[in-house]
């Protein structure tokens, strides 16, 4: 029996939707219908309401991209005033401004099923978010609610944050993308101090700056719930980095940090290094593309050395060099909590290769690790190579991008004929060539554990495009991408 439809960009049009809809007054199997992009329009949105009155099966509903409007919005949510069993609704992308905000809103008053809401991409400006932020009051089903991209400012934000400490049911709130400012920070930070169901948060691409990134310090220092942060190209610099820091001293509940794309520099790092010598609970933390250099690396390499709960570090994206690699490897050799690692994009040449390669002999914890866009070359390669041979936990490499030749995948085919533990390979965009390609092809026969291996933009060529093909058949795990 069918239980999920999924008719996305099919421009289906109203007379579609239609259609849809009379089969869903009497079908009693379907439970996921995704319609987004179809151009259903404000009649098809009414055709898919009025079965939504009756229907008792479906749960999870997706209408985004239809350019419904307000007056489409208005039909779904007279539908879900009666409707018993629609869980998740997204509306994304489908020009509604504040009034059909106010119809949503109207609807999640008696509405007692509906646990996510998406709303992203429209219109509902601050009048739609105190519509929104006024149901919230009262509405005790909605866990999730998204509202990126809704140019609800300041006011907005202050809006919602009036209802959080109310309302006792939301634990993930996005409102990304919607310009809330250091204001708008400080609105929902006061509100975080006495909310107590909120768990995520997505604060990213709000231009808050370091006024606003002291705003959520001071609510981190109080809040018992949040484990979910996400403060991403926000113009943070290090004087912010530095309040969040002092408040991740006393925090024992935040498990993840989104501190990506902002400015913090070699000084925000090393705030943020004070704060894991102490914090016990951050588990997640995301450093990518704030201009760190070797010098922050090393705030951060000495941190890991004695920080036990940290298992994903992103600093990719970054300048640390190979003496930058250099201080991350010697933390390497003695933390045993670590297990994905992310320096892409941080000119990493061979000895900053070298380096991580003799971490890796000893360390047991490291199971993920990226090296993409860096320039290792073939010696870079080696070196990655000889660690394959002895390292026993390391199941997904990516050394995409890294001017790998021949030789170097020479190398790294040798390593894979012994290696027992690396799953995941990526060499794509690398110059390892047909005969590159052959090295590669045949560690494939002997080896038995690698299930997915990269090799796109290589100039493989034809021919050893079919040895690759030939040896697939011998190895049975193997999958090409």
């Amino acid at each position: 029996t069918l239980t999920t439809l999924d008719l996305s960009w099919n421009r289906i049009g109203a007379d579609g939707a239609h259609n849809i809809a009379n089969a869903l007054r009497t079908n009693t199997t379907l439970t996921t219908l995704h319609l987004s992009g179809s151009k259903i329009g404000a009649k098809g949105a009414q055709h898919i309401a009025n079965a939504l009155r009756t229907n008792t099966t479906l749960t999870t509903h997706n209408l985004s991209s239809n350019q419904i409007g307000d007056e489409g919005a208005k039909h779904i949510a007279d539908a879900l005033r009666t409707n018993t069993t629609l869980t998740t609704l997204n509306v994304q992308d489908n020009q509604i401004g504040a009034q059909g905000a106010q119809n949503i809103a109207d609807a999640l008053r008696t509405n007692a099923t509906l646990t996510t809401l998406n709303v992203q991409d429209n219109q509902i400006g601050a009048q739609g978010a105190q519509n929104i932020a006024d149901a919230l009051r009262t509405n005790a089903t909605l866990t999730t609610l998204n509202l990126r991209s809704n140019q609800i400012g300041a006011e907005g934000a202050k809006h919602i944050a009036h209802a959080l400490p109310t309302n006792t049911t939301l634990t993930t709130l996005n409102l990304e993308r919607n310009r809330i400012g250091a204001e708008g920070a400080q609105n929902i930070a006061d509100a975080l101090q006495t909310s107590a169901t909120l768990t995520t948060l997505n604060l990213q691409v709000n231009q808050i700056g370091d006024e606003g990134a002291q705003h959520m310090a001071d609510a981190l220092r109080t809040n018992a719930t949040l484990t979910t942060l996400h403060l991403s190209w926000n113009g943070i610099g290090a004087e912010g980095a530095k309040h969040i820091a002092e408040a991740l001293r006393t925090n024992t509940t935040l498990t993840t940090l989104n501190l990506q794309d902002n400015q913090i520099g070699d000084e925000g790092a090393e705030h943020i290094a004070d704060a894991l010598r102490t914090n016990a609970t951050l588990t997640t933390l995301d450093l990518c593309d704030n201009q760190i250099g070797d010098e922050g690396a090393q705030h951060i390499a000495d941190a890991l050395r004695t920080n036990t709960t940290l298992t994903t570090h992103n600093l990719s994206s970054n300048q640390i060099g190979d003496e930058g690699a250099k201080h991350i490897a010697n933390a390497l050799r003695t933390n045993t909590t670590l297990t994905t690692l992310d320096l892409s994009w941080n000119r990493i040449r061979a000895e900053g290769a070298q380096h991580i390669a003799d971490a890796l002999r000893t360390n047991a914890t490291l199971t993920t690790l990226h090296l993409r866009s860096n320039q290792i070359g073939d010696e870079g390669a080696e070196h990655m190579a000889d660690a394959l041979r002895t390292n026993a936990t390391l199941a997904r490499l990516d050394l995409s991008g890294n001017r790998i030749r021949a030789e170097g995948a020479q190398h790294i085919a040798e390593a894979l004929r012994t290696n027992t533990t690396l799953t995941t390979l990526d060499l794509c965009n690398n110059q390892i060539g047909a005969e590159g390609a052959q090295h590669i092809t045949d560690a494939l026969r002997t080896n038995t554990t690698l299930t997915t291996l990269h090799l796109g933009a290589n100039e493989i060529g034809d021919e050893v495009a079919q040895h690759i093909g030939d040896a697939l058949g011998r190895n049975i795990s193997a999958k090409m991408v």
